[in-house]
């Protein structure tokens, strides 16, 4: 396994396998911002945006790739560009294969992506995840990041059905 900084062009070029990594994130229950049932149409213009804050200078997106090139996972760094806020960025979207879990690549993606905002000057990370999505918090813990707190009903799982958040943050 290794890891790659994903271009807008990497993105285009990748954009099927990206696609099949949110609907299997979808598909398993992740409350990533898309319910059920997802629309080509949307996750297109999801991966479109996503290219176009790349192109911009505003995110970075990270991929996993295994030994042939494929496609096991993805993460994107968020970075705030207002002047009162250059000093952090927004883990979003850490997305692993269902059947790529439990080897480790998440964590990795979320090393190579700290080391990428240091790179970037930023020195507070933050995110957010749904309360009791498949060890999340637990994940997040165990990577140095402090539970802040959480808002009832704030996004609705991929079923509908709404769920309260958990806010980490953690200081490079």
């Amino acid at each position: 396994m290794h890891h790659v900084s994903l271009s807008d062009l990497d993105l285009a070029a990748r954009r099927a396998e990206l696609s099949r990594l949110l609907r299997d994130a979808v598909g398993h229950g992740a409350s990533i911002g898309f319910t059920l049932p997802l629309a080509e149409p949307e996750i297109d213009a999801y991966w479109t945006e996503v290219a176009a804050a790349v192109a911009a200078g505003r995110k970075r997106v990270f991929a996993a790739l295994d030994a042939q090139g494929g496609l096991l996972g993805s993460v994107q760094l968020a970075l705030e560009m207002r002047s009162n806020g250059r000093h952090r960025a927004e883990v979003q979207k850490l997305l692993v294969f269902h059947a790529a879990r439990g080897r480790g690549i998440g964590a990795a993606l979320m090393q190579r992506l700290e080391e990428a905002a240091r790179e970037e000057g930023r020195s507070l990370l933050f995110l957010d995840t749904s309360v009791g999505a498949a060890g999340a918090e637990e994940f997040y813990r165990k990577l140095g990041y402090a539970f802040v707190g959480n808002i009832p009903d704030y996004a609705a799982n991929p079923d509908g059905s709404l769920a309260a958040n958990a806010i980490f943050y953690k200081r490079l």
